[in-house]
């Protein structure tokens, strides 16, 4: 499940953690970045567990109208919702029930959260056309539940605040992990029944062992990375880029530099993303410039043994200004192992 994207997010958060941190250890850094990796497949359970909650909730609902309109003769409640096939298949899927099994936190423990979903499932149009359909097809149920999760469980911002009280690994990981939820919902299939295979936490070791790779290259060539980026910046004050800058350009330059496979385009495209996300609203096109310079020099220089990408803008340099969060450069590796 954990794809690269979110590994780059947490090898940026844990480098300017790590130069942050005054005692600086190799080891203990890594040990960070897999628990961080681990705590994201986590989210990712959880937030498969919170459609199975969702689903004993309204249960629970259904049962009080149930009994409610036997004892004043109103029409009985449909029931649909609550047995749709998708959500009992995951309801007894083993690799999910194993998961939650070993957990201290349930969404038992945040039941106002589960209830207020549930509010804005009933009131969606999604969910009313639903029980108002004749189609009763597995499709159909596995279908709603991948429109219930993009339109109310994706970008909600109770559920959000919830999530980051239970853990601070979960600040900037809902976003991605979102999207392997509703993968794995539309990967169902009912033949499989209790013994569906979600994903897995990595998709081969390989992943895995580029999260680790990229955080010890990006700490012990910080020296030279950042000579890469002086030079870059001609007679530009290096010192005064943003923090953050420095970071994000020092890791795209050992992903450029130690990973032939991954093409340089899309090295640049991806931290010039990051470097939008977290640093100041300039620094996307200032690093795309820096970082398109810095790789056309290591190829030209044969350093870099990759196509040379197609003639990207230079936005960089002299035009850049922003002051905000600047901060001295990092300094270089000065690890404890």
């Amino acid at each position: 499940m954990i794809n690269r994207e979110l590994i780059r997010i947490k090898v940026v958060q844990l480098t300017y953690g790590y130069y942050q941190n005054g005692n600086r250890n190799m080891d203990a850094a890594e040990k960070e970045l897999l628990l961080s990796l681990s705590k994201a497949y986590d989210l990712y359970n959880f937030l498969l567990g919170l459609i199975v909650a969702i689903t004993e909730e309204e249960r629970h609902r259904i049962e009080i109208l149930r009994k409610r309109a036997e004892r004043e003769g109103l029409q009985m409640p449909s029931e649909r919702f609550v047995n749709n096939k998708f959500a009992l298949q995951l309801e007894e899927n083993k690799q999910l029930n194993a998961f939650l099994a070993n957990q201290t936190y349930h969404w038992g423990d945040d039941i106002e959260v589960v209830r207020r979903i549930c509010d804005c499932i009933e009131n969606s149009e999604v969910y009313n056309e639903y029980i108002a359909s004749e189609d009763d097809t597995y499709e159909a149920d596995r279908e709603l539940w991948r429109k219930l999760y993009r339109s109310i469980i994706e970008n909600n911002d109770l559920l959000d605040a919830a999530l980051e009280d239970k853990s601070l690994y979960w600040n900037d990981d809902k976003e991605v992990v979102d999207t392997f939820v509703v993968k794995t919902i539309k990967r169902f299939d009912p033949a499989n029944g209790v013994d569906q295979e979600l994903l897995p936490e990595f998709k081969d070791i390989a992943d895995r062992q580029f999260a680790i790779d990229l955080f010890r290259s990006t700490i012990m060539n910080a020296e030279t990375y950042q000579q890469y980026m002086s030079e870059a910046s001609h007679n530009w004050d290096f010192s005064r880029l943003a923090y953050m800058d420095v970071v994000i350009m020092q890791i795209a330059i050992a992903e450029i530099v130690n990973f032939p496979n991954i093409p340089i385009s899309v090295s640049i495209n991806e931290y010039v993303n990051l470097a939008k996300l977290y640093s100041t609203p300039r620094s996307g096109g200032y690093i795309n410039g820096m970082l398109d310079s810095i790789a056309r020099h290591l190829v030209e220089t044969g350093k870099v043994l990759k196509p040379i990408p197609e003639p990207r803008q230079r936005r960089f340099i002299k035009g850049h200004t922003d002051k905000r969060n600047s901060h001295p450069s990092v300094e270089g590796p000065e690890e404890s192992e």
